[in-house]
């Protein structure tokens, strides 16, 4: 008998907090559920943080389950105060209907939305032609104020200010899971554990207006050992777009998590199995470099698919094994930024954060163009590398980069 799936995502450390876990477990266990994950456009790509949820949702519906990808085109109206210190700007109707595309797009990548086994619908089709004071009748009476200012995502906001708009936005996302279960049948929200107040509010909804079981399910957040969200870079967010992040930049990302996430990451972001994770991961030293080049390529392929994580693989061998530059990902830069100190270039390029470090380096005998090794922290790009066009940077004999000039 198939083993099930909430066997399988607390096997894989995704399961934070249930509903009436033992009523769920039976339900999963005996029939196909139908189940939704809200995914708010508020930026037209979607991020690490989403990955985890759309892996969730994947091993539910590989487990026979129905997932329900609902996009929030009407609550992207009003912005989720859930974890915020301040309001979210307004976004323009335009903005939203690009950004839903851009979405709807993304998530065909990890769910199989052929022959009905899932479904997308956009909750802008029901909350923007509301009737306020119908829904407040039917819906708000259900609701206690009392009980919804003692959750963490409104007493944050508390002090500083928290609107009516946003105070709304629990009874739009309960109203979302009504209506789902209304017409699709749907008995269960998934989510991350930041939404368990507004998760608990739509299957208390369902529970005391139609008298039937409701469930949430809250996954752990993507966070580092150090209890900080993965997903960060000096840049800016790591993008499921590869516009956004190259896929070599992303499967850079994943190679260089720190050792302690690399078994976590294995088991929330890839399929592999348990016991190959746990053979490839009993290492704590140097031999964990294996285990981060698989979490790497496994989940670029997923996210691209398997020629970018080929590409973006072999790049990364050139770049920090060394290599003729073939299969280098190159930096193109003008002949003006290349006409510089070297202490320059290296910044420019990502391989020093400060002109300080890469004086440390020219004079610790660590820097090098081409073959030539550079003893001068005033030294400037050789003249010969720019007339060539291209050239490349190394950093000891791990870090080279290709530069290609414009």
């Amino acid at each position: 008998m198939a083993q099930n799936v909430l066997d399988t995502l607390k096997e894989r450390g995704f399961v934070k907090q249930i509903t009436f876990e033992e009523d769920l477990y039976k339900l999963l266990g005996s029939e196909k559920v139908p189940f939704y994950v809200g995914f708010d456009p508020t930026a037209d790509s979607l991020h690490v943080g989403h990955f985890l949820v759309l892996m969730a949702m994947a091993h539910m519906q590989r487990a026979g389950h129905k997932p329900i990808c609902l996009i929030g085109g009407g609550t992207a109206f009003v912005g989720d105060p859930s974890g915020r210190s301040d309001m979210r700007s307004m976004m323009t109707k335009d903005t939203i209907r690009h950004n839903v595309e851009c979405f709807k797009k993304q998530i065909s990548k990890f769910i199989d939305f052929s022959d009905d086994k899932a479904i997308m619908v956009d909750n802008g089709d029901w909350l923007l032609n509301l009737n306020f004071v119908e829904f407040m009748r039917d819906i708000g009476v259900y609701f206690s104020v009392n009980r919804m200012i003692t959750f963490e995502c409104f007493k944050k906001r508390m002090e500083k200010g928290l609107t009516f708009l946003e105070f709304s936005y629990m009874l739009m996302q309960s109203y979302d899971f009504l209506m789902l279960y209304q017409k699709y049948g749907c008995k269960l929200e998934l989510g991350g554990d930041d939404q368990w107040a507004n998760m608990l509010g739509g299957a208390d909804l369902i529970r005391r207006k139609e008298q039937q079981d409701a469930f949430a399910m809250t996954f752990t957040l993507l966070t580092k050992s150090d209890g900080t969200k993965m997903g960060k870079t000096a840049g800016g967010a790591v993008w499921l777009s590869a516009e956004k992040t190259s896929p070599y930049d992303f499967y850079q990302y994943w190679r260089n998590v720190d050792d302690a996430d690399v078994e976590k990451c294995l088991k929330l972001l890839t399929f592999m199995p348990i016991d190959e994770i746990n053979e490839l991961c009993q290492f704590k030293d140097e031999r964990i470099n294996k285990a981060k080049e698989r979490l790497a390529f496994e989940v670029t392929k997923i996210v691209h698919n398997e020629e970018e994580a080929i590409k973006a693989q072999n790049a990364a061998k050139a770049a920090f094994g060394g290599g003729n530059g073939s299969d280098m990902i190159a930096m193109e830069l003008t002949k003006e930024q290349v006409s510089v100190r070297v202490t320059e270039l290296l910044v420019t390029a990502n391989i020093t954060k400060s002109i300080g470090e890469g004086r440390r380096l020219i004079e610790g005998g660590a820097v090098s163009i081409d073959e030539e090794k550079i003893t001068d922290v005033n030294a400037t790009v050789p003249q010969s590398a720019i007339e060539k066009g291209e050239f490349i940077l190394h950093k000891g004999k791990k870090v080279h980069q290709k530069i290609l000039v414009l």
